[in-house]
């Protein structure tokens, strides 16, 4: 199977995971899809093994007299809840240029005005959706990759390389990838995520990370009879939002600057709920960030009466780059992976996080790499083809820079 044909076929599984459940994997698609990628290792010749939380490993014994460093690649299973990851219908373009009508008929275009990007793709094979739901890309893209590189290396036994493990793992998206991951058992020395996005993306940096569940008591009386009495939560959630910088939001924000983001809120005049993440690359600006989400909820715990606002906070992940630092080579090897690939590498900070981010801090030094893909978790991600190609070539380059 080709990488396109493996990812054209993961897409059809909706793993989308979910942050408000207990179990793991939070949704059952995901360990529907670990359990065939199980089935996929085995015929490719892999020891594989699928634990009760839906953590996959593969194993690819070594076949040289001297294999060096056990080398590992991982993936995630599950897709963004922020939009459905169901009944996916990608398809094929061989883009010419101009925008790309998605849906014609609710008017859903990809258009190179909102994505500036999609203009440098001209000529190569793109997979879009049908603007109904996300592609997938993030990170089954990346499954396909690791999956057509060990159909290179199980096809060729000729093809010298040490041992390698690969571990496809749950709930990413929601930050428990690595929670239950047995570091131990997964046996690499070292590691790499193919979870980024365009061509060339090299990175060992990511945010540090806290979400905040922010919960508003009201009080709810017939409006006829409500003054004095009525104490409307949605108007405090309105007087908490504007407590922040409206600058200070992701869509105003890049590089290295942070920010606060809004991701839902849901309410009534009884009870409203705000769901912010919060990002930042910098420890003690991300400490700042988290006392003024404490410092707002006393604010107004003063202003409307205390208990009215409560305030969850919990970290995320950090920043990788401190566990990084001191095992460059796995930077520096995967810049010639890539060249060697013909693909110019691009080091940059990644503004989110990966399950290496975490594992970076478990003893599992793991930088990220590109998969091809552009605009995730939302209706207009699409991916290239011959970027995804390119990423294969960087996984068995990198194989063999192990090998000697």
């Amino acid at each position: 199977m080709t990488v396109l044909d493996r990812f054209l076929t993961y897409v059809q599984v909706e793993t989308t995971s979910d942050e408000n459940s207990t179990t793991t994997p939070t949704t059952p698609g995901q360990r529907e899809l670990a359990e065939r990628l199980k089935g996929e290792l085995e015929a490719l010749g892999l020891q594989a093994s699928l634990d009760e939380n839906g953590y996959l490993f593969g194993r690819l014994p070594a076949n040289t007299d001297n294999p060096g460093k056990k080398l590992g690649f991982l993936a995630h299973l599950d897709t963004s809840p922020d939009m459905s990851g169901k009944n996916v219908k990608p398809r094929v373009v061989n883009y010419t240029g101009g925008d790309i009508v998605l849906h014609e008929e609710q008017g859903i275009v990809l258009k190179v005005s909102d994505f500036p990007a999609l203009a440098t793709y001209v000529g190569q094979d793109l997979v879009v959706t049908d603007g109904t739901t996300l592609l997938g890309a993030d990170d089954k893209a990346g499954i396909a990759e690791i999956m057509a590189a060990l159909d290179v290396l199980t096809a060729d036994p000729t093809i010298p390389h040490g041992e390698i493990l690969v571990a496809f793992t749950p709930d990413e998206e929601v930050g428990r990838g690595p929670h239950k991951f047995d570091v131990a058992a997964f046996g690499a020395d070292i590691a790499y995520t193919l979870d980024g996005g365009p061509e060339g993306e090299l990175e060992y940096e990511n945010f540090n990370a806290a979400a905040a569940k922010v919960r508003i008591k009201g009080r709810n009386v017939h409006p006829g009879t409500a003054k004095d009495k009525m104490v409307n939560s949605l108007f405090i959630a309105m007087d908490f939002a504007a407590q922040f910088d409206p600058l200070d939001t992701p869509e105003h924000t890049e590089k290295y600057e942070g920010f606060f983001h809004l991701n839902s809120i849901q309410g009534e005049v009884e009870e409203t709920v705000l769901d912010y993440i919060i990002r930042d690359f910098f420890e003690d600006t991300f400490q700042g960030r988290k006392d003024k989400m404490v410092e707002v909820t006393q604010r107004l715990n003063e202003k409307y009466g205390a208990g009215t606002v409560t305030l969850e906070l919990r970290d995320q992940y950090r920043n990788m780059k401190a566990m990084i630092e001191p095992h460059m080579d796995l930077v520096d090897n995967a810049r010639l992976a890539m060249e060697k690939a013909g693909v110019t590498p691009i080091v940059k900070p990644i503004r989110g996080g990966t399950d290496g981010a975490q594992l970076s801090y478990m003893g599992l030094p793991c930088p990220n790499i590109f998969t091809g893909g552009e605009n995730y978790h939302g209706r207009y991600e699409f991916i290239s083809i011959q970027a995804m190609e390119k990423a294969v070539q960087v996984i068995l380059n990198l194989v063999e820079l192990y090998a000697k």
